[in-house]
């Protein structure tokens, strides 16, 4: 890969909830664009969830796509154990960020659950958590980068949604909720921090994606025709590139690929 085809060469990534999913393909995709990219999330080797996959096993593939041709390494990947609803723990990941960079350029905030029951069935404390996790933690992750982007006059804040912010589907109230306002936050905060040339822009994710995550919860489904979650990393890539102005958007996969489709015609 030639330095004219890495986009995000000398940038620095944050990509929470990497350790698997989308959340992995991003970061290895931002590496293979020649970003530093920090590998964010709660499961590591000391800490292993059920589902598969850690940040460190995410860093050393990020490290291992960021290699240039001739071996030699265009980007540095740091694994940082993160709980996104624990504010200790996102400035402690934030610190380490600017300790080990001195800078960051490009925000994901991927890490999102769900807890699909119906509503009169779902404990306040779920209701809660799944609140904690895809709203209040970027809203933290937000506020430990934005003050350094501030001071950069530069920045790129991508929240990954879902089409489930608009369409109804039994049993995801919560989820649901917690998307549609991550998408409202996404727009009043991109009004907010466009004259700082800082864009804020959202992704919500229509197609069916089959991560690790959701094989292992559902192993008797056919996974043939479904999309890899690279087809959000490279979305997730080309929104990273656009130019500060383009921000304030909620954009489909589907829209996206248009696009880029146009841009290359």
């Amino acid at each position: 890969m030639t330095e004219r085809s890495q986009p995000l060469s000398g940038q620095v990534a944050v990509v929470t909830g990497a350790s698997r999913g989308i959340g992995r393909a991003i970061a290895v995709e931002f590496a293979r664009a020649g970003a530093d990219v920090v590998v964010s999330a709660r499961s590591s080797e000391k800490a292993p969830s059920k589902l598969p996959g850690t940040i460190e096993e995410t860093a050393r593939e990020v490290e291992a796509a960021g290699r240039r041709p001739d071996g030699r390494p265009s980007g540095r990947a740091v694994a940082i154990p993160t709980d996104v609803t624990d504010e200790a723990q996102v400035q402690a990941m934030a610190q380490r960020t600017l300790d080990e960079f001195g800078r960051v350029d490009i925000l994901v905030n991927n890490a999102g659950i769900s807890f699909p029951a119906p509503f009169s069935k779902t404990p306040l404390k779920r209701w809660d958590l799944v609140m904690n996790v895809n709203l209040r933690g970027p809203v933290m992750c937000t506020q430990a980068f934005l003050p350094r982007m501030l001071e950069q006059g530069s920045g790129r804040i991508i929240n990954i949604s879902s089409y489930l912010a608009e369409v109804l589907m039994p049993g995801m109230m919560s989820y649901s909720v917690s998307k549609i306002a991550l998408e409202k936050l996404t727009q009043a905060l991109a009004a907010e921090l466009q004259p700082k040339n800082i864009a804020v822009n959202a992704l919500r994710i229509e197609l069916n994606i089959a991560t690790e995550g959701w094989q292992f919860r559902n192993p008797n489904i056919d996974y043939s025709d479904w999309e890899k979650p690279e087809a959000a990393s490279e979305t997730t890539l080309w929104l990273a590139t656009r130019d500060p102005s383009y921000t304030g958007r909620v954009v489909t996969i589907a829209e996206v690929r248009e696009q880029m489709a146009a841009g290359s015609a």
